[in-house]
């Protein structure tokens, strides 16, 4: 069968932009079990960035969705693994970690995870996602006790923040007046 070069030519872009997108899809598709939900910027690092929310100043992913640190973590090496990971996937960096709005550079690092993979730290502490966390500002995993230890938002300083009861409820003894 012979085809016109006009339709030759068309089927020859098509089959290369099928190839294309393929390919882009290949790449940003993710086979290597539980599904890790990864922030990245377009330059292919994550970002980090400081926002408000009930517990105060903390630091947030590129989508605004709560960063915690695991309490279990030592020495700047993550201890969740297997279905660990399938609630709290890791903030993953195949680039150079951008920090914006409050979050400092020089408290942003990574560490090399049991799969390879490069987990950003910030103060020394590898970053996780909640997974019930689907919205901005969320903090449904702040103080959950599973998987061995107590998970918490963190700061800009690159700590730990605990609930503040005592801002929630009034001092009784305090009769009211601030005194």
């Amino acid at each position: 069968m012979h085809l016109p070069k006009h339709l030759l030519a068309g089927v020859t872009v098509v089959m290369a932009m099928a190839t294309t997108t393929a390919v882009a899809l290949g790449a940003t598709h993710n086979t290597t079990g539980p599904t890790v939900r990864a922030t990245h910027a377009a330059s292919g690092g994550a970002k980090v960035a400081v926002a408000n929310s009930g517990l105060g100043r903390i630091l947030v992913d590129g989508r605004g969705h709560t960063l915690y640190l695991f309490a279990k973590d030592k020495h700047g090496k993550s201890t969740c693994s297997g279905k660990c990971v399938a609630f709290w996937p890791p903030l993953l960096a195949s680039g150079k970690t951008l920090a914006s709005a409050g979050a400092k550079t020089s408290l942003l690092g990574t560490t090399k995870r049991s799969d390879g993979r490069l987990q950003v730290t910030y103060n020394h502490h590898p970053l996780y996602t909640f997974v019930k966390d689907t919205r901005k500002g969320q903090t449904n995993g702040e103080e959950l006790d599973v998987f061995g230890a107590e998970w918490y938002a963190v700061s800009a300083a690159g700590a730990k923040v605990e609930k503040d009861d005592k801002a929630s409820s009034p001092d009784p003894t305090s009769g009211g007046y601030g005194y």
